[in-house]
């Protein structure tokens, strides 16, 4: 069964990766600013629970020849009450970072997960989860002004990143550390088990499924071919070496001890 992300957030799809999950990513096209402007006033949570879902149906509604399930997700920060999306342009990314060092505030992530199994698109289920996000109170101008320049907040929810240059910024995060990349991994194992799916390492979408390249080579007399038989030389190899490496530093390590002891 594969996992069809409905997004090609580098963040997102390393958190999937990282848990043994390899999706496939397909963008989604929504238009964020118009679904909002259309929905009326809502909250942070209604916010980014409706642009999930959005996002999974415009993937669902494709075209596309589904056999799995169809997770869309959105981010938004909300400080003071208000709430606050990709700032784009960098003046605004400034005036935002302004006014949030110091201080903290809720990153919001909804999640929309769409059964799409055996090319039939039935039930869908979703879920919003949240963590309070504390910025450093020294930080200066020149160093939000830097951080800018790499472009890096312009495009993500609350101008910031937990996993890649803005780490520096935040001192504490208090909540579900996983929404503030943008994808619960908690939350999406509970979705997943509210479709009637088994969350199980080798029966459900935990069990990574990579590509594995064919490769094309002579045979040798005994029918083996002698590429893939060099290449299994060379694996045997390697970890013999790496295992004498390992074996000698323990064997340097137990005469020190006994160095020390006697």
């Amino acid at each position: 069964m594969r996992l069809y992300l409905a997004s090609t957030s580098p963040a997102r799809l390393a958190t999937l990766r990282a848990v043994g999950i390899e999706p496939d990513a397909i963008p989604s096209h929504v238009d964020e600013d118009a679904a909002i402007a259309g929905a009326g006033p809502l909250t942070a949570a209604e916010t980014v629970q409706l642009l999930a879902r959005l996002k999974a149906e415009a993937v669902a509604e494709s075209g596309a020849a589904f056999d799995g399930l169809i997770l869309g997700g959105d981010s938004a920060f909300e400080l003071d009450g208000r709430v606050y999306g990709k700032p784009h342009l960098p003046e605004v990314a400034r005036e935002r970072w302004r006014a949030q060092r110091g201080r903290s505030g809720i990153l919001h992530s909804g999640h929309w997960l769409i059964d799409a199994r055996g090319g039939i698109i039935g039930r869908a289920v979703g879920g919003v989860a949240a963590a309070e996000v504390r910025f450093a109170d020294d930080i200066a101008d020149d160093e939000i002004d830097a951080y800018i320049a790499t472009g890096e907040p312009l495009e993500v929810a609350g101008a910031f990143t937990i996993d890649a240059k803005g780490a520096g910024f935040i001192t504490g995060v208090v909540g579900d550390p996983h929404a503030v990349v943008g994808l619960s991994v908690p939350l999406l194992r509970r979705l997943v088990r509210e479709l009637g799916i088994e969350v199980h390492f080798r029966k459900s979408i935990w069990h990574a499924q990579v590509a594995v390249p064919t490769l094309k080579a002579k045979k040798d007399k005994q029918g083996t071919p002698v590429l893939l038989r060099d290449q299994v030389k060379s694996e045997i190899s390697t970890c013999l070496i790496t295992l004498h490496d390992q074996v000698a530093d323990m064997v340097l390590q137990l005469v020190k001890i006994t160095r020390t002891q006697s």
